[in-house]
């Protein structure tokens, strides 16, 4: 990746493009951090000097010029990259921001209505219906979390500190990173997906992931509480229809979706014990993304590969 670095003279001659999109505030910061100006909106045409971009896409005419880095004012790089072959040797970075936060009040939130009867409870107020309800405990039960990186951490440490022990599920057995009990490799996933309480997927859309939860995984859950704050398509939709219907899927709490915004017919409205959520359990805010972007820049006049660059061949 190293070689992807621009070095510092270049960043200081490159021109400064946001998106049409990036807000007001955004680009007020950008020109802080830099001290270049902000050039809104992209060009039909690619300038003929080289450029830097910060957006959540990027249209072909600017992969084919002398594009230098682009910053992604989102954390998923799965649509940027899918978009066509990446420009070899130009940077990618991302924003993360304080999503890890924002993703572990959300994971949280539901595991604690999950204990609490917070569902059921709402439905019997609809119903005008008094009937008491028992309440669990979470602390001492187990939660499996897909993807060990910087949300995945987060989410661990949170629900760690409440006593849920923590089994993280990584690219292969290692040291447990930050708030991880312990971690697997994806391939010795079925004891602890069997004991799990809740399943909770971080996991960011690529071509290994692609249907990663599929009918043998679904199958092979004891009761457990599905989670989804990654990518909707790493979900196999009628796996996990037939694992709620057959019980091995206790409920599911999806924040994404294979197709969104999801149409009122789609499938998904139908599930049982199925809560969506419309992609908000991290939204951007304008702070991460300049918090981000400065410290990529920092990094770069350093000659460091920033903390947020993405591996365009893995994907993430």
């Amino acid at each position: 990746m190293r070689e992807n670095i621009p070095p510092p003279g270049l960043l200081a001659q490159a021109r400064l493009l946001a998106a049409p999109a990036v807000g007001a505030s955004v680009v007020r910061g950008l020109e802080e951090i830099t001290g270049h100006p902000v050039e809104q909106g992209f060009p039909g045409t690619p300038p003929e000097e080289p450029f830097i971009c910060v957006g959540a896409t990027l249209p072909q005419t600017l992969r084919d010029g002398p594009l230098v880095w682009f910053h992604s004012v989102n954390a998923g790089t799965d649509a940027l990259l899918s978009a066509g072959p990446w420009p070899p040797g130009v940077l990618l970075t991302r924003t993360v921001g304080r999503m890890g936060e924002r993703i572990a009040q959300y994971v949280l939130a539901w595991v604690l209505a999950d204990c609490q009867s917070v569902p059921e409870f709402a439905a019997q107020h609809a119903r005008a219906e008094w009937r008491r309800l028992p309440s669990e405990l979470v602390s001492g039960q187990t939660a499996v979390i897909y993807g060990t990186g910087r949300i995945g951490s987060a989410v661990a440490c949170l629900l760690r500190a409440c006593g849920i022990r923590t089994v993280g599920v990584g690219r292969g057995s290692r040291a447990a990173p930050a708030g991880f009990d312990r971690v697997v490799g994806a391939g010795d996933d079925a004891g602890p997906l069997a004991s799990a309480r809740w399943v909770v997927s971080t996991l960011p859309l690529t071509p290994a992931t692609a249907g990663f939860f599929g009918a043998d995984r679904f199958a092979g859950m004891g009761g457990a509480t599905f989670i989804n704050v990654g990518r909707g398509a790493t979900v196999d939709m009628r796996a996990l229809e037939a694992g709620l219907h057959s019980g091995a899927v206790g409920g599911a709490v999806l924040d994404v979706l294979p197709e969104e915004p999801a149409a009122p017919g789609d499938r998904g409205w139908r599930l049982p014990r199925t809560v969506i959520t419309s992609h908000s359990a991290g939204i951007t805010a304008d702070a991460d993304i300049l918090t981000d972007f400065a410290a990529c820049w920092e990094a770069l006049a350093a000659g460091r590969v920033p903390g947020t660059a993405v591996d365009v061949g893995r994907g993430y």
